[in-house]
């Protein structure tokens, strides 16, 4: 008999849904071995955040085809490991996404008329209105950085609102911009001009305290600033600095670097105009009844032989294919992220060439792999190998599949991608060379023979006597080690490439010093 497992508490019309098609059972709030000792029984898991899918609990349930999250994110699931041994995790990207955006707006007003400040001072018993002079949100700019789903109904409803609407998201094309009604502007400026910054980003290296005391002192004083993406995009001892200096106007938060909310956070002890609230963004009747219906019905379908739609890990492939085809869909995740940091913004055209060998292979996964990686650093753990062309298509990026059987340049075949956009055009071609090990082979038409690595810095500059030497000491002097280095040319004294794999990361404002070597032309550092 099928089997269902909910071990975390989820609203009764998830169970329900899951009860059309098998036996459901509730065991909320088990300790990790005893998950482990009985997971083996079950042909489904239901989880919210609670529960931790280990690798350990994923090898002990040999019936188990399908883990689903109630909820947007999947970071207490090993997908790596299920997705190994052919267990489908899907989740509900969209389950929450108006509970979310309502509440920063919610935090938005209640900055603006200061609800919270006037409730505690009526409810000790003063009336004391002047001090409670508010703000309209009316004829306001607001700024939203980040315009995924929620980012992009926060928009829509502060534009019914009067507002004039600012956004920041270098993944998002004119077009979709268009589309939106909004204008778009780089981070600095929109920080600057906005009366009101919602943050709505996923957390990544590239985000993490990207809101910091630099960027806050360029907000005018009179201007707020509302997070309920993701903690650790602001720098919290930093706001709490500004908010005491009365640089701002005031700050309401639902997310934190640490939750709960440590005893000892900068936040705590009074900080003047801020408001917080314990994540909450999700915390809506209607969002449990969402999520629940979602995953369960995704749980239904997968037991009955039929698709899902929100897999975060390879749908509809068997174990066998999925590790047969496990290097060239990381090469292609690979190159797509490399091809998104190489070009520094929105994109209008992603060019996908599966050249000899590699033409022979499924071709969707490997452009879908690809728009994964392209798409990573503006939508983190959002983006997913079912959504990777959706929210393609919905920033405008054009996909061109192209197979050239013919191609001979390595034995196994090789993968090119090239996009287009405002500022011009970039190409990446990699190879899977033997044992799995992946390759960069071309760069703009250069050919070069490279692994990636975590931290690397590509330049173009002109082949000239000097330029390796120079970065090698700039690059010594703060302290970043070389752990191998390249150059990639047509012609001698030319245009030449240069790619460097880094012990270390860029600190910032070294890229800056790069573009200034004479010879160089760009330099983009990467994370991989």
């Amino acid at each position: 008999m099928t089997k269902v497992l909910v071990s975390d508490p989820i609203d009764q019309v998830g169970i329900d849904i899951l009860s059309q098609v098998a036996q459901v059972d509730v065991r909320t709030g088990l300790p990790a071995d005893q998950l482990v000792g009985i997971i083996g029984d079950y042909d489904a898991l239901m989880i919210r955040s609670g529960t931790q899918v280990t690798a350990a609990m994923i090898e002990a349930a040999p019936r188990l085809r399908i883990i689903g999250r109630a909820g947007v994110g999947v970071d207490n699931v090993d997908v790596p490991a299920a997705t190994r041994h052919g267990v489908l995790v899907v989740n509900s990207p969209e389950g929450n996404t108006i509970a979310a955006a309502e509440h920063a707006l919610a935090l938005m007003l209640s900055l603006s008329r200061h609800v919270p400040a006037a409730h505690a001072s009526t409810a000790a018993g003063g009336w004391d209105r002047k001090t409670y002079v508010g703000n309209e949100l009316y004829k306001k700019t607001l700024g939203v950085v980040g315009l995924g789903k929620i980012g992009s109904h926060v928009a829509r409803v502060a534009q019914a609102m009067g507002m004039e609407v600012i956004a920041y998201d270098p993944f998002i094309s004119a077009e979709r911009a268009q589309q939106l009604r909004v204008r778009l502007s780089p981070l600095e400026p929109l920080f600057r001009e906005a009366d009101y910054v919602t943050l709505h980003l996923p957390r990544t290296p590239e985000t993490e305290n990207l809101v910091n005391r630099a960027l806050l002192e360029t907000m005018k004083p009179t201007a707020r600033l509302v997070n309920c993406a993701r903690g650790g995009i602001i720098a919290e001892a930093d706001l709490a600095e500004v908010l005491r200096e009365g640089l701002i106007a005031g700050a309401a938060l639902d997310v934190y670097a640490q939750e709960p909310l440590a005893a000892d956070s900068p936040l705590r002890g009074g900080v003047p105009n801020l408001i917080l609230t314990p994540h909450l963004g999700a915390s809506t009747e209607e969002a449990q009844v969402n999520v629940a219906i979602d995953v369960a019905e995704q749980i239904r379908d997968v037991l009955l032989g039929l698709p899902a739609r929100s897999a975060v890990n390879i749908p509809g492939l068997t174990p066998e294919v999925m590790e047969r085809l496990k290097p060239h869909l990381q090469l292609a995740e690979t190159l797509g992220h490399l091809l998104s940091q190489l070009s520094g913004g929105s994109l209008q055209e992603l060019e996908v060439r599966l050249q000899g060998d590699f033409a022979a292979q499924p071709s969707q996964p490997l452009v879908v792999a690809a728009l994964k990686g392209l798409l990573s650093d503006a939508l983190g753990d959002r983006i997913n190998y079912v959504n990777a062309s959706l929210e393609a298509r919905e920033r405008g990026v054009h996909v061109l599949e192209i197979k050239d059987e013919a191609s001979r340049d390595f034995a196994g075949g090789s993968l090119r991608l090239a996009c287009r956009n405002s500022q011009g055009s970039h190409a990446v071609t990699g190879a899977v060379f033997a044992d799995g090990d992946l390759r960069i082979t071309n760069l703009d038409e250069f050919p070069v023979n490279v692994p990636p690595s975590r931290h690397m810095l590509f330049t173009r500059h002109r082949d000239m006597p000097g330029i390796i030497g120079h970065l090698g000491s700039l690059l010594g002097e703060h302290n970043v080690n070389i752990a191998s280095m390249q150059v990639g040319r047509r012609i001698v004294r030319g245009d030449a490439v240069m790619v460097l794999s880094l012990d270390d990361p860029i600190p910032p404002g070294l890229l800056a010093h790069i573009h200034g070597i004479q010879g160089i032309q760009e330099a983009h550092a990467v994370t991989l």
